[in-house]
């Protein structure tokens, strides 16, 4: 039975103070959503002793068969706060509204995570106590912070280092402040100045130990308050004691901070003796059945059984026991309800990285007060799709002002831009839900801070949105993805007659997930591009199952994006004349300096910054000419692409008329490099001289792009061009025995290994290498085969790499995948000649 109304959390609502948005992220597989349904639980949606088994928040069929999360599901929970508990300062009343996204771990569906992230203020971290801080781990943190989210920790099932590892108190202690310590080295890497301390430390009670399973966890806190009752201490200080070096001396009636008694015997640490030691007593005394010694501890720990839970055995009976005495969702509610932000408390730091206007006018103030009257800003992070097929709700949060059902709103898109009409269209809002995990509940309107689902807007909003009813208010910010989708398939229906079936299923796809692209190439394929093998396996089932109502389509071998670059400088300055005849351009191509390319991926040099600043860093940190850094014409693909034309003419005259045309023709040619017609990535273009007519009819666009594009081929051609591949880094856990498996595939694979650590205190290893995206496919079947099913693998895209060989010359890769690639694309099955480009003088 739900232990609340919907009228008691839209009391809630309207107290910014009492709500907390938080997101429970980690590594796949390291118990995120069994540890959410021990809150989902304990607010009376299901049952206590389902806890851990149901996993609530896997909505989808496909996500219970696999027992993994696949897309985040959001839930609104509401708490009473217990009277022991003290409620935080700034609080109005005891009762707290916690709106849950449970999020994915798998590396490739991280873009669902950075969509859980952008609508929740706080994070709750899970680690594995068995495996560790992992690769995942590292990347969800790093996402958080860069959203500015404030991290907790919980270290996780708990029950497999009692049971399965059979650790001592001690090694179990060491273990954990070894989880912490990598917690926090990551936490510090990625700070943020504006947040302040964002590490977490048992003793401040922003670490949980938690066994998700079995539904039981606690913090410090919780054993200080029964502890201080017993021996009539402050709390504060006993929480304090009961983690790091002190030791309790029982014959002096002291703490020390030194391992021996005063007598010269060895002493355990306050943390094993009055924490460890409880749990492991009837942990032991459960699994052997040893009723009267049960008896006796439940007595002092105050747990009373009833007859029937009596007959439980074992495990089962374990489980009843924990969960009566250290109940998971008091500890977990505790951490969040006293160390996570309201959005009152977050929006006032995280305004400057959400909103894209100017810091001052009323849409930003209202945002930085969480005002219910100001502006409306909503921001819809994600679509998700409804019981009715092709529709969907937009998932988002409140920034700022009240949303009404039946309210007209403007819809601005990513590419909005103020003052202008594109991507813009106002509307009314039929309906407003609020999201239940499996179900849905109405509201008539949902006020600031809040996350809920909007029903009628679908059509409008891509993938994200904002929403706002200010004609002067700007979008938010767009979310950026950690991972980027290098894996293509094309896709075709069957029948031709599916076609508009398959056309309008794409449309729906690409709503649906944050990260999926679909396109149209030239030669009329459908390409659907993921993040990686699973996250497009997923991505085709659902655009066949559900956006085209189970019509046969066939779906090609996966095919990776390449990048085109040139290795050289250009042998000869290339020249190229107009149609005409009266206009001629001199241009060379030269490679990037190291880390330029990425530098510029990651926004820290872009098109928009003041050219004297960047022109002063690219001189100081990669080695460019002052002056030639401040004419950079272009970067290219769309604008903010790791490729430039740079003019380092001397004098010339009306060079600035045909700047225009030379832009228009880099960015076209930056899209379609010359070896396949794949995006250029790391090509400086410097134009030398212009020879133009004097006459300005003569030196119009339809002169100057063709010869443009001309001649940027021919500077390609001639400075050693060559093909990037995409490499993933991949991390694997496995056994130390099955190592060599490892080295066998990796070598078969074009694979390279980076590093190999062994996890203390555990049999595991992790190996490190770098994988070719084109080798990666069936990867994990191939592993898991050599390695007798112990190796798991994760793999993200790390960077691009030159191929081996060259394209010009047969018989190597390079040439293979050059010709394989142009046959697939529909193109002429030789490399156009240089003599095609340049031209005599």
């Amino acid at each position: 039975m739900v232990r609340f109304t919907m009228d008691q959390m839209r009391v809630i609502m309207d107290k910014p103070h009492n709500i907390r948005n938080m997101s429970v992220i980690a590594h796949v597989d390291h118990g995120k959503s069994t540890l959410t349904d021990s809150l989902v639980a304990a607010a009376g949606i299901i049952a206590m002793e389902d806890a851990g088994n149901v996993r609530l928040t896997d909505t989808r069929q496909d996500e219970k068969d696999r027992g993994i999360t696949i897309k985040s599901t959001g839930i609104s929970l509401y708490f009473e706060m217990p009277d022991d508990y003290e409620a935080p300062p700034s609080s109005d009343g005891r009762s707290f509204l916690i709106n849950l996204i449970d999020s994915p771990g798998h590396v490739d569906f991280s873009s669902e995570v950075t969509a859980a992230l952008r609508v929740t203020d706080g994070g709750l971290v899970v680690v594995d106590v068995v495996e560790g801080v992992c690769v995942q781990t590292e990347t969800v943190l790093r996402q958080a912070l860069a959203e500015r989210i404030v991290p907790v920790l919980t270290i996780n099932k708990l029950d497999r280092g009692f049971l399965e590892l059979q650790l001592d108190p001690e090694s179990m202690y060491q273990n954990f402040v070894r989880v912490i310590e990598n917690a926090n080295v990551i936490l510090a890497t990625y700070q943020d100045e504006l947040m302040g301390e964002t590490s977490v430390y048992p003793e401040k009670g922003t670490v949980a130990f938690s066994a998700g399973l079995q539904g039981w966890a606690f913090t410090l806190s919780k054993f200080a308050r029964m502890y201080a009752k017993k021996f009539g201490v402050d709390k504060t200080k006993m929480a304090q004691r009961l983690w790091g070096d002190s030791y309790f001396d029982a014959d002096a009636k002291k703490w020390t901070s030194n391992a021996e008694s005063a007598a010269g015997k060895p002493m355990q640490r306050a943390f094993c003796k009055f924490i460890l030691d409880p749990i492991y007593q009837i942990f032991n005394a459960c699994m052997q059945d040893d009723t009267d010694k049960l008896n006796k501890y439940l007595g002092v720990v105050g747990v009373t059984l009833n007859s029937e839970e009596r007959t439980l055995q074992q495990k089962k009976l374990l489980k009843c026991v924990m969960q009566k005495w250290l109940p998971a969702d008091e500890a977990l509610m505790e951490m969040m309800v006293l160390h996570l932000p309201s959005p009152a408390k977050a929006q006032r730091y995280r305004v400057e990285n959400l909103y894209t206007g100017p810091m001052d006018d009323d849409t930003a103030n209202s945002i930085r007060t969480c005002n219910p009257k100001g502006p409306l800003v909503m921001y819809v992070s994600k679509m998700v799709p409804t019981s009715d097929k092709g529709r969907f709700y937009a998932f988002g949060r409140v920034f700022s002002g009240t949303i009404i059902a039946g309210q007209k709103v403007r819809i601005l898109g990513p590419n909005h831009e103020p003052g202008k009409k594109e991507d813009l269209s106002v509307k009314n809002i039929q309906r407003i839900v609020i999201m239940m995990g499996r179900k849905t509940e109405p509201m008539d309107s949902v006020p600031v801070g809040n996350t809920c689902a909007l029903i009628g807007v679908d059509q409008f909003i891509t993938k994200t949105g904002t929403l706002t009813t200010e004609e002067h208010s700007f979008p938010l910010v767009t979310m950026k993805f950690s991972v980027s989708p290098v894996v293509r398939v094309a896709v075709e229906p069957k029948h031709a007659a599916d076609l508009p079936k398959l056309v309008e299923g794409l449309k729906r796809l690409s709503k649906s997930d944050p990260l999926v692209q679909c396109s149209i190439e030239e030669s009329g394929e459908h390409i659907v591009a993921g993040a990686g093998e699973l996250h497009l396996e997923i991505c085709i089932k659902d655009l066949q199952e559900e956006f085209m109502g189970g019509a046969p389509i066939i779906v090609s071998e996966p095919v990776v994006s390449f990048r085109e670059t040139v290795t050289a400088d250009s042998t000869q300055i290339c020249l190229s004349k107009s149609p005409n005849k009266h206009n001629r351009l001199y241009v060379t191509a030269s490679p990037f300096a190291e880390g330029l390319a990425e530098a510029i991926d990651n926004g820290d040099i872009n098109a928009k910054d003041d050219f004297k600043i960047r022109g002063r860093k690219l001189a100081e940190e990669y080695g460019w000419d002052v002056t030639e850094a401040r004419k950079i014409w272009s970067f290219g693909p769309n604008t903010d692409g790791p490729n430039t034309v740079v003019d380092v003419t001397k004098g010339v005259q009306y060079l600035s008329e045909i700047k225009d045309s030379v832009v228009a023709a880099h960015q076209w040619v930056t899209k379609e490099g010359v070896l396949t017609g794949e995006n250029m990535r790391g090509i400086r273009f410097n134009i030398h001289d212009v020879v133009l007519h004097t006459d300005a009819i003569h030196r119009g666009g339809g002169q100057i792009i063709p010869t443009a594009r001309r001649v940027f081929y021919a500077a390609q051609l001639t400075a050693e061009t060559r093909l990037m591949e995409p490499i993933f880094m991949v991390e694997i856990q496995c056994p130390q025995t099955v190592v060599g498996g490892i080295y066998a595939v990796m070598n078969k694979r074009r694979g390279q290994i980076i590093e190999e650590v062994q996890r203390i205190g555990t049999p595991l290893t992790n190996v490190k290498a770098y994988l070719p995206v084109m080798e990666s496919f069936g990867f994990t079947a191939d592993l898991r085969a050599n390695t007798g099913g112990q190796a798991f693998p994760q793999c993200v895209f790390d960077h691009w790499k030159i191929m081996p060989g060259n394209p010009l010359e047969e018989g190597n890769t390079q040439f293979k995948t050059v010709m394989a690639t142009r046959k697939r694309k529909g193109m002429p099955e030789e490399i156009p000649t240089l003599d095609r480009y340049l031209d005599k003088l």
